[in-house]
């Protein structure tokens, strides 16, 4: 495969895990609104970090928090809500993205144009690793833990999902 023809590749993956994830926070979102009503609970605002924007950003809004850096062009971004903790670094221009609810933890890091995603909702633990250009993805819901980086995937629990480009690998637990 050419140089272009990977590049372009990529580029299509990236829109293509953006899209998942965006439809993910929606439903995450409308899961949350459902659950919300009369359930006469308070829940913390969510938080949003970004990085650039400043090089070091870490938000706390009553028990959510997150924080993302971003080093030499790196682009990272994290959101919690409910208890939830995202924590998202990003370095020679990878992104990296992380969202965590309900107690769960999110963590994702990237490098070398590498583009990782971690979704930790309801009490999961997701951790996603991408270097090289290549992508990775992990999922984890309540009791679950999903890890895809540079060596491959793990999945723990039934609500877990990894995948990582760059070996092929996939878990669904």
């Amino acid at each position: 495969m050419s140089t272009v023809s990977r590049l372009r590749a990529i580029s299509d993956l990236g829109r293509r895990m953006t899209r998942a994830a965006v439809i993910a926070a929606a439903g995450i979102g409308v899961a949350a609104g459902v659950s919300m009503i009369g359930a006469g609970t308070a829940a913390a605002a969510p938080v949003a970090c970004l990085s650039p924007g400043t090089p070091n950003d870490i938000q706390v809004s009553d028990y959510a928090s997150c924080g993302a850096q971003a080093f030499e062009q790196g682009v990272a971004r994290s959101a919690a809500m409910d208890s939830g903790t995202a924590v998202s670094v990003a370095q020679d221009l990878g992104s990296s993205n992380s969202l965590a609810t309900g107690f769960g933890t999110a963590l994702s890091a990237s490098r070398g144009n590498g583009q990782s995603l971690a979704l930790a909702i309801g009490g999961g633990i997701a951790h996603s690793w991408a270097d090289d250009g290549y992508a990775t993805f992990a999922v984890a819901g309540w009791g679950s833990g999903a890890t895809a980086e540079q060596g491959g995937v793990n999945c723990v629990g039934p609500l877990s999902f990894a995948w990582n480009l760059k070996t092929g690998q996939t878990c669904l637990g």
